[in-house]
């Protein structure tokens, strides 16, 4: 694919401009939290990785980012990952680019070695034996002391989050939520939020679910937790449209929990591939030509429809979107498993926002 070989379609581009347009004539409170989790940067140009603007200029992806209206950086914190990406050194050293650029920080607790999503949530190694009183401790501990590490280099972390898309809990299985029984993830939750808070009362908490897909299913959960004396600052929820279904949905269930826990709402990730090829041995987490109806997988179609979704938030008085990876491109050695960092393949290689150079989507944006 080369730097300069963009296949706009004049129509998406036209659509997404109207939709644009038509959400700020409904007076819709500007999203805020305009953000990018680029938590494989750092391996990235680690391994010699360069990022080109839209005009074809090698520069800093976070100045690109900011450059096309990013104003928040996402980092995930693994305990103790076997690559040693994201760990705490190597967030405390990434949070300095962040901040010296003016952009607010989100650390993103996993509470775990390796990826914590909605089908996995695995302990770190070393608190594997733990009861769940050892883990509330952990938790406390982990939590406070890097967001103390990131306050005492200057870096204080504008928000995080106590846990990864823990749809049915986290720490499993002690923290897993079996039985509609909350009362273990309530105890570790509320050691997370009382450490974020110990160390910086301004630092906003978001508890993160993958529930767009269900009003029902965020329900069940935010209901569960708040029973438990759970409290948080802002709800976070996970939209793909591939896998959370439509737009029309999406609006619902944030217009919902707003209403229903008094909280600002933000996408915390989201993401649409720019084509259907494969950059590597790994196979794409998210194939085909059209993913999502109207959208097709170009460079066009991803934009228009990172837009869509950016709109869709605004109108339903959403806080912010961030886009999940936009600049974790294939290249060799920056692979998605951890334990074998080298070895394996970008799984997310065709829904980064740079090509497979390196080069910038043309027609991506972040809108206020």
């Amino acid at each position: 694919m080369s730097r300069h070989d963009v296949s706009c379609s004049r129509a998406l581009a036209a659509w997404a401009v109207a939709l644009a347009v038509g959400a700020s004539a409904a007076g819709a409170a500007p999203l805020t939290m305009l953000g990018a989790d680029v938590s494989s940067v750092q391996r990235t140009q680690d391994l010699g990785g360069r990022y080109f603007d839209a005009a074809g200029v090698a520069r800093d992806p976070l100045d690109i980012l900011k450059g096309i209206g990013v104003n928040y950086v996402r980092l995930r914190a693994w305990n103790n990952p076997a690559s040693g990406y994201n760990n705490k050194a190597k967030i405390l050293a990434y949070a300095k680019l962040v901040k010296a650029r003016g952009l607010s920080l989100l650390i993103d607790f996993h509470y775990s070695d390796t990826w914590a999503d909605p089908g996995k949530q695995f302990k770190p190694a070393a608190w594997a034996s733990h009861t769940i009183s050892q883990l509330q401790s952990d938790v406390y501990n982990y939590t406070f002391d890097l967001c103390s590490s990131l306050k005492a280099q200057g870096t204080t972390p504008d928000s995080v989050q106590i846990g990864n898309e823990i749809n049915v809990g986290m720490l499993w299985n002690d923290g897993k939520v079996v039985n509609n029984n909350f009362a273990n993830l309530g105890l570790l939750l509320k050691a997370g939020v009382k450490a974020a808070r110990d160390c910086n009362t301004a630092t906003q908490v978001i508890i993160h679910t993958a529930d767009a897909d269900s009003d029902a299913n965020a329900r069940w959960f935010y209901d569960g937790i708040t029973a438990q004396g759970v409290t948080w600052d802002i709800t976070g929820l996970s939209y793909y449209c591939f896998w959370h279904g439509s737009l029309a949905n999406l609006s619902s269930v944030i217009t919902d929990v707003r209403a229903r826990y008094r909280k600002p709402v933000v996408i915390a990730e989201t993401a649409y591939p720019f084509t259907a090829d494969n950059a590597d041995g790994e196979g794409n987490a998210v194939g085909g030509t059209q993913p999502c109806a109207g959208f097709p997988a170009t460079w066009a179609g991803q934009a228009a429809e990172f837009t869509a979704v950016q709109n869709t938030a605004r109108t339903a008085g959403a806080l912010g979107v961030f886009y999940w990876e936009p600049t974790w491109y294939a290249i060799p050695g920056n692979g998605w498993d951890p334990a074998n960092i080298n070895g394996t393949g970008d799984q997310w290689d065709n829904l980064a926002l740079f090509n497979w150079t390196g080069d910038l989507n043309p027609s991506a944006r972040w809108t206020p």
